[in-house]
């Protein structure tokens, strides 16, 4: 059968190429014989086109490489099939567009609806979460009566929502993504024939319109808000924590600047406890050093992205990133809470601020909280206990040499105010330094023929000194609760929370990088991943709600199940409430 295709091709061959011949001859003739001005434009313009017909028809005709698959066609990288010719010309292989089939461009009556799964995400976030208010909340931002429509807020948002929903980073690969997914068309309200904006649209709206604006943060609160009303958040227990996202900028690319250090947010109410402390002590206050000036440090600035904080931590990456706090509630582990700061800022700092805010945003009546080990500062413990809540930090090893005494192996007397060594020696009084530590100190006399010197001290004059901050006893409180059954159940259920919410971001909606540069629009970045996680979940959850119900009425059997369910969670809320009131 090949070898008569080709006997036919060849047949085929000299004939076409015989009349082509002839067609040329006759137009160079006629080149010759016509002088004016627009014959000769149209010989022109014929000949061009015999020249492509000869061109195309030349690259149809050649023989396939069909011998050895690394002999490459002679003429193109059009190859012809070993398919006799039909009517609608040859068929190619993929070097060359092929002519579309009968049932490519059959006529078929459908709607959008019929070719959206019923179970698909887009589906179930459209069917329980209104995206209205995104109008109502940009529309200070857009012009009524001058210049061209714009496009649609919500439509704009809800784009971006489904890059972020389905881990597509860049945005150009979202409107490719767009223009051929069914769901993604329908959850937008468009038709399989309307166009599709364009990918600098949306930096062009962030560059000029929503810069400076909270549109970012309104969305991200209203999505907690449409959580709270489904009751899906509890607002009793939550967690929080950080994660570090890459900026995109060159850790080597950089240039090192001495800044002054910013001083503590509570560094005025430190100072009031130190000189209170003193004053009790019988000490004069601490010399005034405002005229000083002020301490400096040196830090690496990116060239890149001059916002961006450079990180150096155990186990973790090094160079320049930003870090993600963000709260989650222990219910469901929606996210209540995110806060955007470059990564040399720690994790302690922003704490307090966001959880006053996110109490009264949303009115949440905090009961307690589960924190890392990198919270437990004496002021967290400080503002946990005169908030009244009830904190459970974890527990970082200290560093320690080995064969040395621990500083839990010296007791401190509350009602004398010293520490007893491990020999029964007392550690007095001696300070209260500008950190707000108490600096108690022993006898050297004493120490100098006791038995346990060389485990105790290395100290050229003999002296063992033992600090204590003025907010100890916050720290001791906060640390009890670690050992109670209580704190071991709200710490457990950390890891499955808050950490979970991390690995879900980084690993479905492509949280692990910044996209952007710049502290502002990775803010925007990370409230806009946080909020599509919350719908997600949101849509979940309700749809299985909604099916349980369902199955519920059918069988009598289910619904006593569920309603064993509901009272379980119910009773575990009340006896976790009251355990932490009483303690």
């Amino acid at each position: 059968m090949k070898r008569l295709l080709l006997k036919q091709q060849l047949r085929w061959k000299p004939l076409r190429l015989k009349k082509l011949l002839r067609l040329l001859t006759l137009l160079l003739r006629l080149k010759k014989l016509l002088r004016l001005t627009l014959l000769l434009r149209l010989t022109l313009l014929l000949r061009l086109t015999l020249l492509l017909r000869l061109t195309l028809l030349l690259r149809r005709l050649l023989p396939s490489n069909s011998g050895s698959r690394n002999e490459k066609p002679a003429f193109g990288p059009g190859r012809l099939l070993t398919k006799p010719p039909q009517a609608g010309g040859f068929v190619f292989d993929s070097g060359h567009a092929q002519p579309p089939a009968a049932h490519q461009h059959r006529l078929e009556m459908l709607t959008l609806e019929a070719l959206v799964p019923a179970d698909h995400l887009l589906r179930l976030i459209d069917r329980h979460i209104p995206f209205d208010f995104i109008r109502d909340a940009t529309a200070h931002l857009y012009c009524a009566d001058n210049g061209r429509p714009a496009v649609d807020p919500v439509q704009l948002f809800k784009m971006l929502f489904i890059g972020y929903l389905f881990g597509i980073r860049s945005e150009r690969q979202l409107v490719r993504e767009i223009q051929v997914n069914v769901a993604y068309r329908w959850f937008l309200g468009l038709g399989l024939t309307d166009r599709v904006i364009d990918a600098s649209t949306f930096s062009q709206n962030r560059r000029r319109r929503f810069s400076g604006s909270d549109i970012e943060q309104t969305i991200f609160d209203r999505i907690v808000e449409a959580a709270i009303e489904h009751g899906l958040i509890g607002g009793r227990v939550f967690y929080s924590d950080s994660t570090h996202l890459k900026a995109s900028a060159n850790k080597n690319r950089h240039d090192v600047h001495r800044v002054e250090q910013t001083p503590a947010a509570y560094l005025a109410e430190l100072e009031s406890a130190i000189e209170a402390d003193r004053a009790d002590h019988g000490k004069p206050p601490l010399p005034d050093r405002s005229d000083d000036e002020p301490p400096t440090k040196d830090i690496k600035v990116s060239r890149t992205d001059p916002e961006a904080g450079y990180m150096v931590r155990d186990g973790k990456p090094t160079g320049f990133f930003y870090l993600d706090h963000r709260t989650v509630d222990s219910r469901h582990a929606l996210i209540t809470d995110i806060h955007v700061t470059p990564a040399s800022v720690h994790d302690s700092v922003p704490y307090l601020d966001r959880l006053d805010r996110m109490r009264q945003r949303f009115g949440f009546e905090v009961g307690a909280v589960g924190l890392d080990a990198g919270y437990f500062t004496p002021a967290i413990c400080k503002g946990l206990n005169e908030r009244d809540i009830y904190g459970v930090i974890g527990y970082r090893r200290p560093n320690h040499r080995e064969g040395y005494f621990y500083k839990r192996d010296y007791v401190y007397d509350r009602q004398q105010d010293v520490y007893v060594c491990p020999n029964g020696q007392l550690l007095a009084y001696r300070t209260t330094n500008r950190q707000g530590y108490r600096e108690y100190a022993s006898s050297p006399t004493q120490c100098a023929h006791c038995p346990m010197k060389g485990r105790c001290t290395q100290s050229a004059n003999g002296v063992k000194v033992v600090i204590r901050h003025v907010w100890e006893d916050h720290k001791e409180a906060i640390d009890a609760h670690r050992l109670t059954e209580t704190g071991k159940r709200l710490y457990k259920r950390r890891k499955e929370t808050v950490e979970r919410s991390f690995a879900d971001a980084k690993e479905l909606h492509g949280h692990r990088y910044a996209r952007f540069r710049g502290l502002a629009k990775v803010r925007a970045q990370a409230l806009l991943a946080g909020a599509c996680q919350n719908m997600k979940k949101m849509a979940r959850l309700l749809a299985r709600a909604a099916a349980r119900l369902l199955h519920a009425f059918q069988s009598p059997r289910k619904a006593l199940r569920l309603f064993q369910i509901r009272l379980r969670e119910l009773t575990d809320g009340l006896l976790l409430r009251s355990a932490i009131h009483h303690v």
